[in-house]
């Protein structure tokens, strides 16, 4: 069987009722974080909003906000050149407690191909800095922690190509890379760019090491988000809560993407199986 195509004018619909609530909810007071470990995903967009203002301050607010245990963030670099970072990372260290996993060979770029890993709190056991195919410059950074508050936890942090061919091929190298150390839980975010679901999607080649995967949650325009392209996925069954958005007014101007979330829980990981080789998955 294939999965059943999901309508992308029903995506954009849905997104737009349920706005009010979202604008609503933004400005109530925020429910209490849920036990587990937090997880998120940001393109930051080189720290221009919405409004055009370069402000790494606001972005540093937002980040602030999500209070993730581990958050991989995409351009946090400028593009060219010496790919120079534009965060304050000593002082993101010092308001937020989050460390960034060390990348080698970039004296002033905060991560490989303008991805970063933060996380509070932990050792990080190894790292490794993946070029993904495609026409694009694009990166994968591999990073093994071990968090503080327990769990050994594989992060691949990823941003994906605008071509749909290429992101096929960068999907295929992650899941050939996927093949090593399946014993270690494994979580794959970042903006993989594809707005496709079902058996259209470019990311179809994840149902073989990730099985099947939460709602994709509209991410794209921060503004009145309709297209799902950042994603967070797992390769244990049941580890995720809901992945959603962070929908709040500083979030909606200061970045193009709005960020995504989830709280993960390693006990039950430990207790998991990674999932079978064959399955189907919604992208």
């Amino acid at each position: 069987m294939h999965a059943k195509k999901a309508s992308l004018p029903a995506s954009i619909l849905a997104s737009i009722r349920n706005r009010k609530r979202r604008l609503t909810a933004a400005h109530a007071e925020a429910p209490p974080r849920g036990a587990g470990t937090l997880i998120a995903s940001y393109n930051v967009h080189k720290c221009v909003g919405n409004d055009r203002r370069f402000d790494p301050e606001r972005t540093s607010r937002v980040i602030h906000e999500i209070d993730a245990d581990v958050i991989a963030l995409q351009e946090a670099d400028t593009r060219f050149g010496e790919r120079t970072g534009i965060l304050d990372l000593a002082r993101l260290e010092r308001e937020t407690g989050l460390l960034p996993v060390p990348v080698s060979g970039m004296a002033k770029a905060h991560g490989w191909h303008g991805n970063v890993v933060l996380f509070k709190k932990g050792l990080v056991r190894d790292v490794h800095q993946i070029n993904l195919p495609g026409l694009e410059p694009r990166g994968a950074l591999v990073a093994e922690l071990e968090l503080e508050q327990g769990g050994a936890l594989r992060i691949i942090a990823a941003h994906f190509g605008l071509l749909r061919h290429s992101r096929a091929q960068q999907a295929k190298m992650l899941v050939e890379l996927m093949a090593e150390k399946v014993e270690t839980p494994t979580i794959l975010l970042g903006d993989l760019n594809e707005w496709r679901l079902g058996d259209r999607s470019s990311l179809h080649t994840f149902q073989s090491a990730f099985g099947p995967q939460p709602a994709a949650v509209p991410s794209f325009p921060a503004r009145l988000p309709v297209l799902a392209l950042d994603r967070i996925m797992a390769n244990r069954n049941g580890v995720l809560t809901r992945v959603e958005a962070h929908d709040t007014p500083l979030a909606r101007i200061a970045s193009d993407h709005l960020p995504i979330k989830a709280l993960l829980n390693l006990e039950t990981a430990d207790n998991q199986e990674p999932v079978p080789k064959k399955g189907r998955h919604s992208a």
